[in-house]
């Protein structure tokens, strides 16, 4: 059964429920993957009519917010934090594929760190198959799992205050793939020559990369050279 407590936590056998000011929730899950079902099943209730007032759900590493709830807060964060969640349905249709180009400034650094060449490096990335967690920080930023533990990489001592768009990237758990410039420490492996295909407001949806998605890099030649590094910094830093 799920407690209230004095500070507005919810607890109980499942997800901790924190009210965040007077209209949204935030609830806390105890790993990606719960985290990654529990989004799902968000947004699968709120297809169904089941949450017509919640206008905005924004999933994190291991939380869910659920913001502009239009209805009292209370009873909805009972719910929450009793819901069965089934295990996520993972993507069967054809992978998103991202050409990179394996020459980004902390390649070696990487290859260092994981004991291997630079080209050993751009092997490995490309032979795996990753899926979008979650998105955030920027328009059409997705984190994306499937590095094995052994290659988790913490982000830079020092952060770059410029990373171009389309800059493909290592941190923690997660590869991501800059959209547009900006501040950030994540390890930089490469670069796709086209960032604009991240995220393109004529399409629906706008982003490529959308959480649930399958995702392979693609190694592609060094002629592939297109500048990605156009338009200001973002004052965003990932």
């Amino acid at each position: 059964m799920s407690t209230p407590t004095p500070e507005g936590e919810i607890r109980g056998p499942g997800p901790v429920v924190l009210a965040v000011g007077t209209d949204a929730l935030l609830v806390e899950l105890g790993s990606g993957e719960e985290t990654e079902a529990f989004h799902a099943e968000v947004l699968r209730r709120r297809a169904a009519g089941e949450l017509t007032g919640v206008r905005e759900v924004v999933p994190g590493a291991r939380t869910v917010l659920l913001d502009g709830i239009a209805a009292e807060t209370a009873g909805l964060a009972r719910e929450l934090a009793s819901w069965p969640v089934p295990p996520p349905l993972r993507a069967t249709g054809p992978a998103v594929e991202i050409p990179v180009v394996y020459d980004g400034p902390d390649l070696d650094d990487v290859a260092r760190a994981w004991g291997v060449t630079a080209a050993e490096v751009a092997a490995l990335h490309s032979g795996m198959e990753f899926r979008v967690a979650f998105c955030g920080f920027a328009p059409g930023f997705g984190y994306l799992t499937g590095l094995p533990d052994h290659l988790h990489l913490p982000r830079r001592a020092t952060p770059r205050t410029r990373v171009p768009a389309g800059a493909v990237a290592l941190a923690g758990p997660y590869t991501g793939v800059y959209p547009r410039p900006s501040p950030g420490g994540w390890q930089l492996i490469g670069r796709t020559p086209d960032p604009a295909a991240l995220w393109d407001p004529d399409r629906e949806p706008p982003a490529l990369l959308v959480p649930g998605a399958r995702v392979r890099f693609v190694e592609a030649g060094r002629d592939s050279d297109t500048d990605t590094d156009t338009g200001p910094g973002s004052g965003v830093e990932v």
